[in-house]
């Protein structure tokens, strides 16, 4: 045996908006209506705009620089993130070390969002015609951060400097940045 009920029920959402009647519907009808409501209203109160009104950003604030370095045959300077180097194969670092300092870029964005990051697979640094190879990026944090609660977050780049064994002294510099991109996961 089923049973319904006729209610007659008037709704008003604003003072501007139409009452809506349910006069003559049943209770599951009824119901259905109100579910509706309360689930486009829980969609509308919940709303988080699409992270394309949200833009992710980066700014340089630090160059890299290896510092003062000492040859004597082939070999490399490892700069890691946080600012320390060591030189390995024929590679000394001298006791006045010169400016060394790993990368740094200010992430901007959305509040807690994830993003990922993509470093160069390498670069060339140049004295005249004399070249250096720089490779092996790393980052902190590494291929994955987390904006803050204010949506920002500081990421450090560090990388490798490859070293000939006759390679002429200079200062070496890069003729373009290397690309570092952040995107949203």
């Amino acid at each position: 045996m089923t049973m319904s009920a006729f209610y007659n029920i008037s709704i008003t959402m604003n003072e501007k908006a139409k009452s809506r009647s349910f006069s003559g519907k049943t209770l599951l009808h009824f119901l259905e209506d109100v579910r509706g409501f309360f689930l486009l209203f829980f969609c509308l109160v919940c709303y988080t705009p699409p992270l394309s009104s949200q833009p992710i950003g980066i700014t340089k604030t630090v160059d890299m620089s290896f510092g003062n370095i000492a040859v004597v045959s082939p070999g490399t300077v490892v700069l890691d993130p946080s600012g320390s180097r060591v030189g390995t194969g024929g590679v000394t670092l001298p006791a006045i070390t010169g400016t060394v300092m790993a990368a740094s870029f200010d992430i901007t964005g959305g509040a807690d969002l994830t993003y990922s990051i993509t470093l160069p697979l390498n670069c060339v640094i140049s004295s005249g015609g004399n070249n250096m190879t720089i490779d092996n990026f790393t980052s902190t944090p590494s291929a994955t951060g987390t904006l803050s609660g204010i949506g920002t977050q500081q990421l450090k780049i560090g990388a490798t400097l490859n070293i000939g064994g006759a390679q002429v002294p200079g200062t070496y510099m890069s003729g373009a940045a290397f690309s570092v991109t952040v995107n949203y996961n």
